[in-house]
């Protein structure tokens, strides 16, 4: 397995991300999509969830494909993104056809960032905009850290933000991952060491390897309150998956949540993982797709953490800041 040449969930050829934020508010969105429509999954281990057309990714649901996803900021105002989203994909053509109408499908799930040290004070939520802004910055390459949906982000000891990662398996299949750090657990060991570290790829996040004290036991006490949490990320790759398949490869990246995140898919954080194929290579090896699944995901958290910047107001510090 190694890192594709970008070494973001774009290197899934056809796949493009876009990230848009508000300073002041200290949030923001993040879009996943194509020029095609393309087949979805999605599995939830958190108890506080926050989505928008989950139930129309289980696999006896009529459609089939959807046509981007959002991942947002905001808690519940920041389901509003989608709106945003899918006036942009209707102005370009684009939806479900029922006779002359087209319905864009847009999925989506947020995170709680509401107490983050933003101005919240809006009349009218900025959510929407957004997400039509994100949009149309959607490209192969984006940024990573304090971006996107990742803007406010925080976890139990540092800064979360916007992450992602690729790997290419042995037979050429790709398999990337993009996620939203605001864990209420905590992503490094006692000594700043991130609990990913034996899934690392180079330097990615800092190659430290697992050199330092290195404690698995080690049980974090959660330093934000319980309910300003969540982690949402999504998984995809070019082998050919229906849904039924693309949610087992949801599952499967959820255990890079756990390997990332101590404690994670608490009650009180909503951890939920979209799965993505675009079909365009034959179906790999179940097995070795699950693993690559979740050492992605766990790569791609530590990067969150890992390249967020600092910005007025922050109420914690970023990781490399203090430990570079």
């Amino acid at each position: 397995m190694r890192a594709g040449p970008l070494n973001l969930i774009t290197d899934v050829a056809g796949l493009v991300v876009g990230n848009a934020a508000d300073a002041a508010l200290k949030s923001g969105v993040t879009v996943l999509t194509s020029d095609a429509p393309f087949a979805c999954g999605v599995h939830v281990m958190g108890g506080a969830p926050g989505t928008r057309e989950t139930d129309l990714l289980a696999p006896d649901r009529l459609v089939h494909a959807v046509d981007a996803l959002v991942l947002a900021g905001g808690s519940a105002f920041g389901l509003g993104a989608a709106e945003g989203v899918v006036a942009g994909l209707r102005a370009m053509g684009r939806g479900f056809a029922v006779g002359d109408a087209r319905v864009p499908i847009v999925p989506g799930a947020i995170l709680f960032d509401l107490l983050n040290g933003g101005d919240k004070g809006w009349d009218d939520s900025p959510y929407p905009a957004l997400g039509r802004r994100a949009l149309d910055a959607a490209g192969a390459r984006f940024a990573l850290g304090s971006e996107g949906a990742g803007t406010g982000a925080l976890t139990a000891q540092w800064k979360g933000g916007l992450g992602s990662a690729s790997a290419v398996l042995e037979d050429g299949t790709t398999i990337g991952a993009l996620v939203a750090v605001n864990a209420l657990g905590s992503v490094t060991a006692p000594s700043g060491q991130f609990w990913a570290a034996p899934w690392e790829l180079g330097d990615e996040f800092g190659g430290r390897g697992l050199s330092g004290p290195y404690d698995p036991g080690h049980e974090p006490a959660p330093e934000k309150r319980q309910g300003e949490a969540t982690t949402i990320g999504i998984i995809a790759t070019d082998a050919a998956l229906d849904k039924a398949a693309l949610t087992r490869l949801a599952v499967g990246a959820h255990d890079g949540f756990a390997r990332a995140i101590v404690p994670s898919h608490t009650p009180f954080d909503g951890d939920l993982v979209f799965a993505v194929s675009t079909g365009a290579r034959k179906a790999a090896d179940p097995f070795r797709l699950g693993h690559a699944a979740a050492c992605t995901m766990a790569r791609a958290i530590a990067r969150a953490v890992f390249l967020a910047a600092p910005a007025p107001g922050d109420l914690q510090p970023c990781w490399r800041a203090a430990l570079r």
